[in-house]
């Protein structure tokens, strides 16, 4: 009877609002200050952190230094400037027609 435990379902991941907010991080990748939910869950926040400043470091290494990095998926927008090394990210969700709930303001 094993066998048929395969086909069980799982526990189905616990549902999350799409985070709304930005956060800055150093050069390093410790959060320097943040505007996300405590929510958002910590591990989320670093691998995104992560994944943004190895793309930066990638172009520098490239001698292709990016200043601004935008990642559009279906509900979310993912906004990064790069800082000395460090970057600020800015999350923003997408409504159903693909307007932006709010955008940031950049000088």
């Amino acid at each position: 009877m094993g066998f048929l435990n395969i086909f069980a379902k799982s526990a189905p991941a616990p549902m999350m609002l799409l985070p709304k907010g930005s956060f800055t991080v150093d050069r390093d990748g410790r959060v320097l200050i943040s505007t996300l939910p405590q929510a958002f869950p910590e591990a989320l926040v670093r691998e995104i952190a992560d994944r943004v400043l190895t793309a930066f470091r990638g172009a520098k290494a490239a001698q292709m230094p990016l200043s601004e990095l935008i990642v559009r998926y279906s509900s979310l927008k993912l906004t990064a400037r790069e800082l000395r090394g460090g970057a600020i990210i800015f999350l923003v969700p997408v409504t159903l027609s693909g307007v932006e709930t709010s955008s940031p303001e950049y000088a």
